[in-house]
């Protein structure tokens, strides 16, 4: 087998990949959707497009450390089928009242929080299952076909979304047909799961502590690792400056280029053949370097403030690719380098964290970009949002040099390993 694809020899892994490329679809599906529906309620622009974003991700900055310790107490399977669960509902609700013509601002805001709640309890728990479906020599190669599967449904949801609103109608009613999909979509992963031969799954032995001390115990160890902490810095940049597409992409698509649902979704589908590039590139890696991640987050940010400059929607659409390709190659390094290096009865909480800092930055900063894009144009959003991505990258490693006792010398001379190589993991183990 093509060591891009080594770890589908693993048959529990191969039915968690195909539940969830559809899966995945849906929800790409759906945020085309859910974006398009409010900024079809009259009155609505970039600041209430902001607050629906901040909104569904507050739950991830606020609950996913409590997450973190469930998935390491409970079995994670289970738990994985509880959260899509209540993700579909979620999904239900805000479409059967968008297909109703009901559906008021307030309403998409209180479902999107209902949906980041399931989210917040989801990450951490399928993020450490990972490890759980694979052996450590296959953990960073399955990370990358999780990002390749993502990506491949980032190429086909958005598409797919803005053909389906446009052929609808392109309002709320089509929007709402659009968001049942998805809701349809996660029974995909659940009945997934439910096939899975948990003799073959490699479970750590639950905890059975009290939840406040584990709680604390992740954030201490978390906070011993130089290497970690270089990594929460630059991706708390990242995800809260850099990666707010859906702001970005739905304020560039209106009020830059003047273009309708079909345009926005081909944007989403753009950016998502970098990553799905960049994830493909990611699988062959078996191990990954300082320098990699670092300059990953780099070129993110450059790559935002170029964009923000462009001056055609064909131009815009043509080197989106650039901006999909080094932040996946960002995340993957990262998401990687998290889960080998840590424990693997401490990992959920690790990785509870990672989720935390990746995706509970949103709802500080996708109020903020939203309202840079409504007050000063879109374009500043990119601009802004790249500049911000590049000061995160200087400070996370000065923390790194200062944690370490390295001068930046001596860093760069080790041109560091940060994910151990995968006989290294398993002899730890």
């Amino acid at each position: 087998m093509s060591p891009t694809f080594r770890s589908l020899r693993n048959h529990n892994y191969r039915l968690y990949l195909v539940g969830s490329v559809v899966s995945n679809t849906g929800t790409w599906m759906m945020r085309v959707a859910q974006d398009w529906l409010v900024l079809s309620i009259p009155g609505n622009g970039g600041t209430e497009l902001g607050i629906t974003t901040g909104l569904q991700f507050l739950p991830v900055l606020l609950l996913s450390p409590y997450a973190g310790v469930i998935a390491d107490r409970f079995p994670k399977r289970r738990l994985l089928q509880v959260t899509q669960a209540t993700m579909a509902l979620a999904s239900l609700a805000l479409g059967v009242i968008a297909v109703l013509g009901a559906a008021q601002t307030w309403h998409v805001y209180a479902l999107a929080l209902a949906f980041g709640v399931g989210s917040a309890f989801d990450a951490p728990a399928r993020q450490s299952f990972v490890s759980e479906m694979v052996g450590p020599e296959d953990l960073t190669n399955a990370v990358g076909l999780n990002s390749a599967s993502f990506n491949t449904a980032r190429i086909l949801g958005p598409a797919l979304a803005g053909l389906m609103i446009g052929a609808l109608g392109d309002g709320m009613v089509a929007s709402g047909w659009v968001i049942l999909i998805n809701a349809v979509s996660y029974l995909a992963v659940i009945l997934q799961l439910q096939r899975m031969d948990v003799a073959e799954l490699d479970s750590p032995e639950p905890h059975t502590g009290a939840s406040k001390g584990m709680l604390r115990e992740g954030v201490a160890y978390v906070r011993s690792q130089p290497k970690m902490m270089m990594i929460l810095v630059i991706v708390f940049f990242a995800g809260t400056f850099g990666m707010n597409f859906q702001i970005t992409s739905a304020l560039m698509a209106t009020e830059v280029f003047d273009k309708g649902a079909g345009e926005f979704g081909v944007l989403g589908s753009a950016m998502a053949v970098g990553s799905l590039a960049g994830a493909l590139m990611a699988a062959r890696r078996v191990r990954i370097r300082m320098r990699l991640l670092v300059g990953a987050a780099l070129v993110f940010g450059v790559a935002e403030i170029v964009a923000g400059l462009l001056p055609t929607y064909l131009t815009f659409v043509m080197f989106v690719p650039l901006i999909g390709l080094s932040t996946i190659t960002l995340l993957n390094s990262a998401n990687a380098t998290m889960q080998l290096e840590s424990d693997p009865l401490i990992r959920g909480r690790v990785m509870a964290l990672y989720m935390t800092i990746v995706m509970g930055g949103t709802p500080l900063g996708s109020p903020v970009i939203g309202w840079i894009g409504e007050t000063y144009g879109a374009r500043w959003c990119l601009v802004i949002g790249g500049a911000l991505v590049i000061v995160g990258v200087a400070l996370a490693c000065l923390v790194y040099l200062r944690a370490s006792h390295l001068t930046l010398a001596q860093a760069l001379r080790r041109s560091a390993v940060i994910a151990p190589a995968p006989e290294r993991v398993q002899q730890q183990a």
